[in-house]
């Protein structure tokens, strides 16, 4: 199980929001690719980085930003946030990011993203932001009638490397985990699923960690590594022994 350190980037600085409002930002760090140093240096393998702008813009806005973070450290980078058409993945791939992750692409053109996913195996991961179950799209603005899972099974076969499971509600505001429900998500799909959303304590992350059979392959954590919640060679030490997903 890897366990991803958010970089969250809004106007090129570190940010954290609480349920995905914009307006809740809070700034943690000025220099994001300082940031990444400080994860790398701690001992993560990957990193999850979102432009938060550009999800609400559908186009790159911090792009500086996740260029000097490549540039700053060698760690593996997964990253979303307004990548809406093939053009878009190709220059990030091309820039060494490791996996692109899809949101909003994955329910407005599922095609294009089977074909990318298909083109790059291993390298596309589809986020699913859900509210009650359904999914939130348009950097979480929107809330459509889709099921998660029903999303979620419609690229079991392409080469998706991942999804990216969020449970709105929970994101940013330090409440807990809901690892039986992540759970009951993971096992009705046949992808890793990388949980993400109200990490909030060393407990939450022992609780899905628990659940790793069920499918449950990865965790994403912020808002309590910044505050300082979680201690993070204590996190990484909890889960040393497992497999990467």
């Amino acid at each position: 199980m890897i366990l991803f350190p958010a970089i969250d980037l809004k106007d090129g600085v570190c940010v954290r929001l609480v349920r995905g409002d914009m307006a809740s930002a809070t700034v943690f760090n000025r220099d994001p690719a300082a940031q990444a140093v400080h994860f790398a240096q701690a001992g993560f393998t990957w990193l999850h980085v979102v432009d938060l702008n550009g999800a609400i813009a559908g186009r790159s806005v911090n792009g500086a930003a996740v260029a000097a973070i490549r540039k700053a450290v060698d760690l593996r980078i997964q990253l979303g946030g307004g990548v809406r058409d093939r053009a878009a993945i190709e220059r990030w791939l091309a820039l060494g990011i490791d996996r692109v992750v899809l949101g909003t692409m994955a329910l407005r053109d599922p095609q294009l993203v089977r074909e990318v996913a298909t083109d790059h195996p291993g390298r596309i991961v589809v986020a699913i932001d859900a509210r009650d179950g359904h999914v939130a799209i348009e950097g979480w603005t929107e809330t459509t009638a889709l099921g998660a899972v029903e999303l979620a099974r419609r690229f079991e076969d392409c080469g998706v490397a991942a999804i990216v499971y969020t449970d709105i509600a929970r994101d940013g505001a330090l409440v807990g985990v809901d690892a039986y429900a992540v759970a009951a998500v993971s096992r009705q799909i046949r992808l890793p699923v990388i949980a993400s959303g109200g990490v909030s304590s060393l407990a939450d992350i022992a609780a899905l960690k628990a659940r790793e059979a069920d499918g449950i392959a990865g965790i994403i954590c912020g808002r309590a590594f910044y505050d300082g919640r979680i201690d993070l060679a204590l996190a990484l030490s909890l889960l040393a022994e497992a497999p990467p997903c």
